[in-house]
């Protein structure tokens, strides 16, 4: 009786030892707050280009373009959401105080878009301001969700021409998906800021 008893407690060891490592596994990304923020699109059906609160009344108009690529650079991925949002003109994320979820934190100037199968993508949004103490440059934060991972950020899109963007905070990104600093070109009275994103480039846990 002992034996079988000791028997079970090995296999019920190493159930559970295997169950809990599985469990435990690391989220691609190392995970973030508010991450889950862009399944927040409720019944909207996701497109490659997607325009955000607020393009039309506010200068200057911001195209935000480029490709999603698989983790080789060269494949165009498709099926991958992207998530955007940023502040107004006044460095603030505006709300309307009927917002939930992480609306409530990222305020309504946000964007979804979801690629085609070639890996396009384009937001057409308004240049935003550094946050009112200046302790941050101008910056759209991005998320991205791609088929069989989970969700993850990306460095933000930070404009090239911002004296708050200095070699010391340069030297601080992580360089997630790709360099997010762009030089935004004026064209047809629209400023466009051109950036591809590569998948798993210096994502933690990617596999």
């Amino acid at each position: 009786m002992n034996r079988v008893m000791i028997q079970c407690l090995i296999f019920c060891c190493i159930f559970l030892s295997v169950n809990c490592s599985g469990q435990s596994r690391n989220l691609v990304g190392g995970g973030c707050e508010g991450c889950e923020a862009i399944f927040e699109f409720g019944k909207k059906t996701l497109a490659p280009v997607d325009t955000l609160p607020g393009f039309e009344p506010n200068e200057p108009k911001l195209k935000l373009f480029g490709t999603v690529f698989q983790k080789d650079g060269k494949t165009p991925a498709g099926d991958v959401i992207l998530y955007i949002y940023h502040t107004d003109r006044t460095g603030i994320y505006p709300k309307k105080g009927t917002e939930t979820g992480w609306a409530k934190r990222h305020g309504y100037l946000r964007g979804w878009i979801k690629t085609d199968q070639s890996g396009r993508y384009t937001f057409y949004t308004f240049r935003p301001a550094a946050y009112p103490d200046r302790s941050e440059p101008e910056h759209i934060h991005l998320t991205v969700k791609e088929p069989g991972k989970n969700e993850y950020y990306l460095d933000d899109y930070l404009f090239e021409d911002d004296a708050i963007l200095t070699d010391q905070k340069r030297k601080l990104l992580g360089n997630r998906g790709g360099s997010g600093i762009g030089n935004p070109q004026l064209e047809n009275g629209m400023l466009t800021f051109h950036r591809d994103i590569i998948l798993g480039l210096n994502i933690p846990d990617y596999e």
